[in-house]
């Protein structure tokens, strides 16, 4: 099997609700995602696919919804509230706390399979660093 990495980099802000220390406060990160996706074949050129294709699809989503955004989970009402004060804000709501796990785990289940569709590509691995020194790796 052959498999391509692509790294996309952003910056978002979340809060972990019910979080037991200082993530429980409002804050941000400026992630880096490596997206590892592979096909059953490689395309006639020899690819799994074009590396800006990936870029395009899966940063473009990222860059739409995430990308200088607040990403918080759908019972931070505090957060809900407060984000609802302020006209014009990117906010993502999940159905968990945006752990650095859980935001792997939605890119590999739920954005690689739809922006990936159609395309004979799938993701198999994401590993999203929200720091230089603290990762989550999530794979099928």
């Amino acid at each position: 099997m052959t498999t391509i990495v692509r790294t996309i980099q952003f910056s978002a802000g979340h809060r972990l609700w019910q979080h037991e220390s200082k993530c429980a406060h409002i804050h941000g990160h400026n992630y880096t995602v490596e997206f590892h996706a592979t096909a059953e074949q490689l395309d006639s050129l020899g690819r799994v696919m074009d590396f800006s294709v990936l870029r395009d699809r899966l940063g473009g989503w990222i860059d739409r919804h995430w990308d200088h955004g607040f990403i918080c989970n759908k019972d931070d009402r505090e957060v809900l509230d407060a984000m609802s004060l302020i006209q014009g804000q990117k906010l993502f709501v999940m159905d968990v706390n945006p752990t650095a796990e859980n935001l792997a785990r939605y890119l590999l289940d739920v954005v690689g399979p739809q922006q990936l569709a159609g395309t004979g590509v799938r993701l198999v691995r994401v590993v999203l660093a929200e720091t230089d020194n603290c990762r989550a790796e999530v794979s099928v």
